[in-house]
């Protein structure tokens, strides 16, 4: 059974697929309620029917075949797909109560997917340099989880994306977030069963370190970047 979140948090499964510009509108409307004091802060869980998505740095040239519906996210980042078989997790958070770091909040926001994957039987991790969630050495090095945010009014928006079990094939349309020269996998790819359930579980078990490392952050250091 999933854990409790904190009494300031919404945490929420959509069971049904979402549509892509259906979130954005929600996310957005749910941000700009929390900056206001209206609405408590969200951890929003779903997936999508598939879509291409266009950070604020996407290249048309990494745009190969737009096979299914391209939409810009307004998030930091280049393309990316989102599609049924992967756990997407958006984020209402507000910063302005937990620390005002932005790198502070993604560097944690990693840390919360490794833990999770990792307790889920996955050895995950993140490479300097290079954005998402990264699994294996060598030639099975590959990307098993993406990231890309944005914070409006210190107000968290978008989140991560990790592949349970998508169709890879739906990566090629795509340069996955630039980065040619590496594959996208999954937790079925690697030989692991794992359910949105479990790992919605796990992300639950693990989310109090989440919220215990953006604290600590808070408690410690000077704002150290820039919110629109």
């Amino acid at each position: 059974m999933t854990l409790a979140p904190p009494d300031d948090i919404e945490w929420r499964v959509s069971p049904e697929p979402v549509p892509y510009a259906e979130s954005l509108a929600a996310m957005g409307a749910r941000a700009a309620a929390v900056r206001d004091g209206t609405a408590r802060e969200l951890i929003w869980l779903l997936e999508h029917p598939p879509v291409y998505t266009a950070g604020t740095s996407a290249d048309p040239a990494e745009l190969l075949d737009p096979r299914f519906p391209v939409v810009s996210a307004g998030r930091g980042g280049r393309y990316t797909y989102h599609g049924p078989g992967q756990r997407v997790g958006y984020l209402v958070l507000d910063l302005d109560q937990r620390g005002r770091d932005v790198r502070c909040f993604v560097h944690e926001l990693e840390n919360w997917l490794i833990a999770t994957l990792g307790d889920c039987g996955i050895a995950a991790r993140a490479e300097p340099g290079r954005v998402g969630i990264w699994t294996g050495t060598g030639t099975a090095e590959a990307k098993i989880g993406a990231i890309g945010v944005r914070v409006k009014r210190w107000v968290t928006l978008h989140g991560f994306s990790v592949n349970l079990d998508p169709d890879l094939t739906h990566f090629g349309g795509i340069v996955p977030c630039g980065l040619p020269d590496y594959p996208v996998t999954s937790a079925a790819a690697l030989r692991v069963a794992l359910s949105a359930t479990t790992f919605d579980d796990a992300l639950a078990r693990r989310l109090p370190g989440f919220l215990g490392g953006l604290r600590r952050k808070a408690n410690l250091l000077e704002p150290t970047a820039n919110s629109d």
